[in-house]
């Protein structure tokens, strides 16, 4: 059981020694309204099977369910869900202020082995009573999750905890991200250039697939079936849906092998379990 009070290892060692993620210990989840909740679960749902729908959009769908809703309310709840409706155009994450960002190095290259492009992505969890955020590290080549965060903010550290405990299990050529604060941030693309690896960033909504289909496999395979009360019930749970992701759920892509089995066989550097 971690102690905060009388330890002499860190909170954040004690995590790591019994397999846990601080956000289980630490957070409790960012909360709105029971409305406004409820919003954006159906928000969250509707997107994940229309991701071109914008405010606008969504705000006709929520009409037709019953709910009196207009465009203020709508717009602010899907900034603080982040999303924004895909299709081909300029990407509008934004940058934080004096960032620099990187060009998109991903498009017509071909994608050949484990290890050369991964990417790391963020999305809105929405709790019982309450939402958190999710941060995951994938290998583009593999499907394989190398690591995975949650936070009740958007602020960056969990994004740099995530790219950190990836880096602890090999390294790509390429890292991919939006354009979003928490992946520009100079403590982010520093970490990344210290282990000399390139950065990428989308040029567009659509340059980030993989992630978006992780995303609608974690939601629909375990968020929406199991509906999570606690943070601590969230974290247990996505636990055991990585491990089940990674290492027994086949995909399609890759010939019905698991992005486990991809992963290792291909990969030349030993990479531990998540």
């Amino acid at each position: 059981m971690v102690d905060s009070q009388h330890a002499t290892l860190s909170v954040r060692r004690q995590c790591e020694l019994l397999g846990l993620n601080r956000a289980s210990f630490y957070y409790q989840a960012a909360s709105e309204s029971a409305l406004n909740l409820d919003l954006m679960r159906l928000i969250d749902e509707q997107y994940l099977r229309t991701p071109f729908y914008g405010w606008r959009k969504m705000v006709a769908y929520l009409r037709r369910l019953g709910y009196a809703v207009n465009g203020k309310r709508i717009r602010r709840l899907m900034r603080l869900m982040g999303i924004q409706a895909i299709y081909p155009r300029r990407s509008s994450s934004s940058p934080g202020k004096g960032h620099k960002r990187y060009p998109y190095l991903l498009r017509n290259l071909p994608i050949t082995h484990v290890n050369q492009v991964w990417s790391a992505d963020i999305t809105y969890v929405p709790l019982l009573r309450g939402f958190m955020y999710l941060v995951a590290v994938i290998d583009w080549h593999s499907r394989y999750v190398l690591a995975w965060q949650l936070s009740n903010t958007l602020d960056g550290g969990f994004c740099l905890d995530a790219l950190r405990q990836a880096l602890g299990k090999g390294q790509p050529k390429i890292f991919n991200t939006d354009q979003g604060a928490q992946f520009t941030a100079d403590a982010f693309t520093a970490c990344l250039l210290a282990a000399d690896i390139q950065v990428s960033m989308d040029g567009r909504a659509l340059d980030n697939v993989f992630c978006e289909r992780l995303w609608r496999s974690v939601k629909y395979e375990d968020i929406y079936l199991n509906q999570y009360d606690t943070v601590r019930q969230l974290d247990a749970g996505l636990s055991a849906y990585f491990d089940f992701y990674n290492h027994e759920r086949p995909h399609q892509s890759l010939n019905y092998r698991t992005p486990a089995e991809e992963h290792f066989v291909l990969c030349s550097e030993p990479v531990a379990l998540v």
